[in-house]
């Protein structure tokens, strides 16, 4: 018999601890003002049109290949999943698609989830969502044409799940459909709470098969441009449901699913229409837009400091930072030279001024101080030394930097004078404009610190990890502006797809290190075999320490994300990640 699991159990598995972390929650996360807060206001009007201003596109339409922040947006407000988390909870998934919590077998290896009745595509699909639409997303995601960069991670326990990606949409044993409304999963092993976060992510989000099958056939896959909608909102489309409202690089018009039941969600969906306003490259420009205009938040990037700073003194009620379970880092290619070379990443770390970054990003209002990748409120952050890097690692306790230590650990390298003397220059790829430009700039002047010019190339937010610095083909050295946040509130999600060894992929790679050290990889795979609890939360500590003495990349920031809105704005911030909720977002 299985044994009905509620998620507020998981949550012990799933939770950040926020109160302890003082990383923020539910009560205590928003400290600048009214907005920014975590659930309408009671007086919160519906209608109205909403403009979202963004720097670039989001990295893929498609809700089985995006994996960032902006395309989460997006997918948020047009599409659902079996479980999600509502604004203000940053520990506990709550149903979506799914009647309640899942039900797990007392030996750890079947999970049975219900799903509503009721809840429609838009057109032009139309019928009832099924629990097969649901199996045929997660199946989906395995396929090459489709490359998704998660499910291999999460969801490889699924009885049948291919090691590697197929060529075809593969039928995946292990997930089941007795009816209609019920989904079952196999797993090979009682990996509950890693599935379970996993199916958090738009992987869950129903594809009807029929519809999908023949965009599914095409490499890359189309479907992302004729997708059907299950959420309260839908991307403008003809009748024969390829998108009209999305121009890459230009905009997305998001209007009301007709075919929404607000029975069946607990979005208030209170705007009729979104439009993602793309191409606003001069972030500082497009901040005071923000501020002084009407019915506009920010996107895909953050308001520059001296906005920052201003909005504080004369518009709060305009302005939100929320702290967020992200890590900022410089990544060193460690299969590239000179970075093969451990000795030179330990010299780079030990000079880097890391305190220079932190303040092109507007300083302590936008971030904390980071040595590592375990962010405060992770299990695993206090095992794995809290907010102070322990002794053993000297290359990281000056955040100003160390430049005698640095060229001595140069010298180790094999470079007498301290410096680095060999013919190789490598190739940095940082984004176009604003602090990422910055931060580009920065980090080409600290290597030259230690004798290492790099050749600088500039290029556009998607560009940068689609083509570049999420490709190991591209062979880019030095990616300035690596972040990584949390997919699920565990160390796992940050650890493993950024520096486990089978986490490279020829595209939408997110080990942009290229890290693979047989000891960093047992210490991953150690911690992730562990059961939820004290135990677990060491193991990561020992795996956040084993990554740090391999010097892969600088880290600088543990985030904290800053929002503005217009001033006739009720902005509603998700403390999942940091972001507007579009779905509970409204305008006066």
């Amino acid at each position: 018999m299985p044994r009905f699991v509620p998620f507020a159990a998981l949550a012990a598995s799933l939770a950040l601890g926020v109160a302890a972390s003082g990383c923020g929650g539910s009560s205590d996360a928003v400290t600048t003002g009214a907005s920014g807060a975590t659930a309408a206001p009671s007086d919160a009007h519906r209608g109205g049109t909403l403009t979202v201003l963004m720097n670039q596109d989001v990295d893929y339409i498609d809700p089985g290949m995006s994996y960032y922040t902006p395309g989460y947006m997006v997918q948020s407000a047009v599409n659902r999943g079996l479980y999600t988390f509502d604004p203000s909870d940053v520990a506990t998934p709550h149903p979506d698609l799914a009647t309640g919590p899942p039900q797990v077998s007392r030996d750890g290896k079947t999970i049975t989830i219900h799903l509503k009745r009721g809840v429609r595509y838009a057109p032009p699909v139309n019928r009832e969502v099924v629990a097969d639409d649901v199996k045929y997303a997660i199946e989906r995601g395995f396929s090459g044409h489709v490359a998704n960069g998660y499910v291999g991670l999460y969801l490889s326990a699924l009885k049948g799940a291919p090691s590697e990606p197929t060529n075809d949409v593969p039928d995946i044993s292990g997930i089941e459909t007795p009816d209609p409304h019920t989904l079952v999963l196999k797993l090979t092993k009682p990996d509950v709470a890693t599935v379970l976060g996993g199916l958090t992510l738009p992987i869950s989000v129903p594809v009807p098969r029929s519809y999908a099958a023949p965009f599914d056939a095409h490499n890359p896959s189309t479907y992302g441009q004729h997708q059907a909608f299950s959420g309260p909102y839908m991307i403008v489309h003809d009748k024969t449901g390829k998108l009209t409202g999305y121009k890459p690089g230009r905009s997305i018009v998001i209007v009301r699913n007709p075919n929404w039941n607000p029975k069946t969600d607990n979005r208030p969906a209170y705007v009729n229409k979104i439009v993602f306003a793309e191409g606003n490259t001069d972030q500082d420009v497009a901040s005071r837009r923000i501020i002084a205009g009407s019915s506009m938040i920010n996107g895909d990037f953050s308001p520059t400091p001296a906005v920052i700073q201003s909005a504080l003194r004369t518009h709060k009620n305009q302005i939100s930072i929320t702290p967020n379970a992200t890590f900022r880092a410089v990544s060193l290619n460690t299969q590239l030279p000179p970075f093969n070379n451990i000795n030179v990443r330990k010299a780079i770390l030990a000079a880097f001024d890391r305190k220079a970054l932190l303040l092109s990003r507007g300083g302590a209002v936008q971030g904390i101080p980071a040595w590592s990748f375990l962010p405060p409120g992770i299990p695993g952050y206090q095992q794995g030394g809290g907010a102070r890097p322990p002794k053993q690692f000297d290359y990281l306790q000056d955040f100003s930097g160390n430049l005698a230590l640095a060229k001595s650990y140069m010298r180790k390298a094999g470079y007498p004078s301290g410096l680095y003397t060999g013919k190789v220059h490598p190739l940095e790829v940082g984004v176009e404009g604003g602090t990422a430009q910055r931060a580009a700039e920065i980090v080409q002047a600290q290597l030259a610190k230690v004798g290492i010019h790099v050749k600088l190339r500039l290029t556009t937010s998607d560009a940068y990890l689609t083509k570049f610095c999420g490709v190991p083909k591209a062979n880019v050295a030095v990616c300035p502006s690596t972040n990584w946040g949390k997919d699920f509130p565990d160390a796992q999600t940050m650890l493993q797809p950024t520096f486990a060894g089978n986490a490279i992929s020829p595209s939408y790679n997110a080990n942009a290190s290229m890290l693979d050290v047989p000891s960093v990889n047992r210490a991953i795979a150690a911690a992730a075999a562990l059961p939820q609890g004290k135990a677990r939360a060491e193991a990561w500590g020992k795996a956040n320490d084993a990554i740090v003495a391999q010097a892969p990349a600088i880290p600088f920031q543990w985030d904290k994300v800053t929002n503005i809105e217009s001033r006739n704005v009720a902005g509603v911030v998700n403390l999942n990640n940091g972001q507007y909720d579009l779905s509970y977002t409204s305008v006066r």
